[in-house]
This record gives C-alpha cells, structure tokens and sequence, in this order.
C-alpha cells in the first residue's frame, strides 16, 4: 500500500468510529424522549404500559437515565483516544448487561412474551458489546497500518 492508501484507510476507520458513536447518540436521545414521556403521560407509550402493574413510574425513568449512561459511556469509549478507551466500553458493557437483567425480571412476570418490548433489555447492552467488537476491529487494523507503515519507511530507507 502507499502512503495515501494507508492514510485514506486510517481516515475511514476513524469515520466508523464516529458513526458509531452516532448511532448511540440517536439512541440515547430516543431514551431521553422516552424518559420526558414516562414523566408527562406514563401510559401513553404503549412499551411502558405494560409494565405499570409491576413497576413504579421513577424505576422506569431510572432504568431509561442508566440506558442514557451506558450509551455516553460507549460513546466516550469510542471517541476518546487514551489507553483508557475500551475499559469506557467495558464500563457500558456490564452496566448494559445490569440494566438487560432488570428488565429481562419484570418481562418475565408478564403474562406472555411483547415482541415490542424486546428492545428494552438488549437495546444499550448490544450496541456496547457492538461498540467493543468494533473498537477491537480498529486497533487491530491500526497495528496493520502501523506495520505497514514501518515496512514502507524500512523499505524506501533501504
């Protein structure tokens, strides 16, 4: 590869990054509209009525600000370039894994399975293990390019 190749690939990978960390963005936001909802009207959106036998209105607005937390933690891990970027998107992880058993409880008290509350448990744990997969994708093509790179000044030295 040369020198612009390797450049226009580190380029893209760091757009990937970002767009990521765009999609959790849209996600937290669409938490933080569902939070205002539960606050105003809490049975106006249907997801959140079927729980309001089992669970207190505050619990659903905290289980929503802790889904809005794990996607700032990924997306700190994503954006912020430190030696510390992944433990942010461990961090999102296992508070994403936390918040999918609470609502995997009182799903399962539900009389039968809501095919439109499946998103709830697994909507901040799968883009954090996602998020982590991707970081992972990146820091191994990074060390290639770096590799590359080495190669190609090893070369044009010789």
């Amino acid at each position: 590869m040369d020198t612009e190749e390797q450049e226009e690939l580190d380029r893209s990978l760091e757009s990937l990054q970002r767009v990521f960390a765009g999609i959790l963005f849209c996600y937290a936001v669409l938490q933080l509209y569902s939070i205002y909802q539960q606050a105003s009207s809490p049975r106006e959106l249907r997801y959140r009525a079927y729980f309001m036998e089992d669970i207190d209105s505050w619990m659903v607005i905290s289980a929503d600000w802790v889904a809005v937390l794990v996607c700032s933690m990924a997306i700190v891990g994503l954006l912020h370039n430190s030696e510390h970027q992944r433990r942010w998107i461990w961090y999102s992880l296992f508070t994403g894994l936390r918040l999918a058993f609470f609502w995997l409880y009182y799903m399962q008290k539900m009389s039968r399975l809501r095919w439109d509350v499946l998103w709830l448990p697994f909507g901040p744990f799968i883009p954090a293990g996602i998020c982590l997969y991707v970081d992972y994708l990146l820091t191994l093509s990074s060390s290639e390019v770096r590799k590359l790179r080495g190669y190609m000044y090893a070369f044009k030295a010789s």
